[in-house]
């Protein structure tokens, strides 16, 4: 059995617990968070796109202990303990994916999801989008792999093997694709990119 301490909990990683409100009501580590039903805690999810409208996806890594090797938004995780969840969003694309970009609030939802008898994932979830020309640069600790795809195509890989993305992408690329996409693509229309810029 794949043991939530799989993947080195940093000591820096007490989470925000919250009710179904998003008030804070506590703090738990990582582990504790995940073990089980779960401990409801604050979350984010990250999307960015490039300027030909195509959405950066991450395949998770072997060593996660929950939905290791799934295909997943850009990057999703939580803020600490004192952090605002923009700055842990910046921080954390930053360390996944060594990038930096705008980004914009979309929505929030709470959702719940069990990955075998190993842990499960109850988080009120903060969904935020961008736009990025960059090229990622992995951390391997993190990410195994990652890849561009359209909105169609993805919306049809979604349909046809669902089991192959983690839940919360499944739910959230749900909301975003009837709800967010056409003004998501207006801006970035209009976005410059790095590599524009030059």
């Amino acid at each position: 059995m794949r043991s939530l301490d799989a993947v080195g909990n940093d000591p820096q990683d007490v989470l925000i617990r919250v009710d179904s409100a998003d008030r804070e009501i506590g703090f738990a580590s990582k582990e504790a968070c995940h073990r089980g039903p779960g401990l409801l805690h604050r979350a984010f999810s990250l999307f960015v796109f490039n300027s030909s409208g195509e959405l950066l996806l991450q395949q998770r890594s072997a060593a996660k202990p929950l939905w290791p090797l799934h295909w997943s938004n850009s990057c999703c995780s939580h803020p600490r303990r004192g952090e605002t969840v923009e700055a842990a969003a910046h921080r954390r694309l930053r360390e996944e994916l060594g990038m930096h970009c705008d980004l914009e609030f979309l929505y929030k939802f709470e959702y719940s999801a069990t990955f075998a008898d190993i842990g499960s994932e109850h988080e009120l979830c903060w969904v935020f989008a961008g736009t990025s020309d960059a090229a990622p640069a992995v951390s391997a600790a993190e990410v195994a792999d990652v890849r561009f795809v359209s909105p169609g195509a993805l919306t049809a890989e979604i349909a046809a093997n669902p089991g192959r993305f983690t839940p919360w992408l499944r739910l959230e690329w749900a909301e975003i694709s009837t709800r967010y996409l056409a003004g998501i693509r207006d801006r970035a229309d209009t976005a410059v990119s790095p590599r524009r810029a030059r």
